[in-house]
């Protein structure tokens, strides 16, 4: 048997054995691999992507989904054609209510033809530019107070300055403005003023209320529950009867308050019960080591509710309280019902005239785009407050 090690008289390295190896796996040549054509890659169905597979997906998915989905088309083509015929195609926009024919098409006409009243109300015509800066200093101002690094005392002393601003510009009086009494306020205007004043002074009575709640001293806290329990179980329609009608009977004689002002006390006292509720709330839902770990950093009460507390309570409760503003900005109409003549009321005035009686339909969808117009603006700034302060984040 020959021997393949390596020795002296057969030196047969382990390396020309290596290199023997490499050379025959050389030698064996491999069969070409041949080039992937795009075309024999396989694609998705065409049902399956874009815009069909989309439809499929999402309106076509199941058998109930597609009588769903042709029920509601069959809903849109009934209502949807005649309405934009009846709304732009056959409407009339300008000119005198002579021109439209009820049932026919949108008499848009009626609103250049009412706009300064249901704005203004019965505010004298030759003085409504200081009715409209007024507005517009309202308006302003809680735009100016939208972004957060202005959240600083001078802002306090802004609001302040301007609503006195606004005070002296509607009532009139000095520096050589004619007076206007107060039932000649009216329309927008008066809406405004009641909602801007009224949200801005209820959320912090609210906040006071919550923390008076949840206070260590009996007294305050009894005081705090009998009157959030008491306001929010009354409709505020019935506060705001009370503030016409039965106050004035507590008065003594010859002492009047304006009925606006009533008015605006008990939106007020209704608005914050119901936000003292939901800062309170918050607070619950505030971690007992927070409330510890400012202890033990030697802050006082107010410095631990300022500093600590009330920034993290207030950033979970954003999108309740927002709710609660704006359902306060739409209960302003209810003002009407103790004849205060604010946008509705103007509005249904102007529907009494026998010249616009048969269009009511585009006076209130006037109406509702006004107020659809500043609900969206609160509701879009709470989803970007509450983006920005990350309160949908889990502490």
């Amino acid at each position: 048997m020959k021997n393949n090690a390596a020795t002296p008289e057969n030196p047969v390295s382990l390396k020309d054995t290596n290199a023997r190896r490499k050379s025959l796996k050389s030698s064996i040549t491999k069969p070409p691999i041949p080039p992937i054509r795009k075309s024999s890659i396989a694609k998705p169905p065409v049902t399956e992507t874009g815009v069909i597979g989309w439809l499929k997906s999402n309106l076509f998915n199941s058998p109930r989904d597609t009588v769903i989905t042709i029920l509601v088309l069959l809903v849109f083509y009934k209502l949807i054609p005649p309405f934009i015929r009846w709304a732009f195609i056959d409407s009339v926009w300008f000119g005198p209510s002579s021109g439209c024919q009820p049932g026919v098409g949108a008499c848009w006409a009626y609103i250049p033809a009412n706009i300064r009243f249901v704005i203004f109300g019965l505010f004298p015509a030759e003085e409504q530019w200081r009715g409209l800066i007024a507005m517009l200093i309202m308006i302003g101002t809680v735009v100016y107070s939208r972004k957060r690094e202005r959240w600083k005392l001078s802002l306090a002393y802004v609001w302040l300055g301007n609503t006195v601003l606004v005070a002296i510009l509607i009532t009139g009086g000095v520096f050589g403005l004619v007076p206007v009494e107060s039932t000649k306020w009216g329309g927008l205007l008066l809406t405004l003023m009641l909602s801007v004043v009224g949200m801005t002074a209820a959320y912090p009575l609210g906040v006071v209320l919550a923390l008076a709640r949840r206070s260590k001293m009996p007294t305050i806290r009894t005081i705090a529950v009998v009157y959030i329990e008491m306001i929010r179980g009354v409709p505020l329609i019935s506060m705001l009867f009370m503030s016409a009608v039965m106050f004035p009977l507590f008065l003594p004689e010859g002492v009047t308050i304006n009925k606006i002002f009533r008015a605006q006390v008990a939106i007020i006292m209704f608005t914050a019960a119901y936000i003292a509720e939901v800062v309170r709330g918050g607070l619950q839902a505030m971690p007992k080591g927070q409330y510890e770990a400012a202890e033990s950093m030697g802050l006082n009460y107010f410095q631990m509710m300022r500093l600590v507390i009330l920034p993290q309570a207030l950033k979970i409760v954003i999108p309740p309280t927002v709710g609660i503003l704006i359902s306060a900005f739409k209960d302003t109409s209810l003002v009407a019902i103790i004849s205060l003549y604010d946008l509705l009321k103007t509005c249904q005035s102007t529907l009494s005239d026998p010249r616009w009686m048969g269009f009511s339909t585009e006076a209130f969808i006037f109406i509702a785009m006004i107020y659809f117009v500043f609900c969206y603006a609160m509701s879009s700034y709470s989803r970007r407050l509450e983006q920005e302060l990350s309160a949908g984040q889990s502490h």
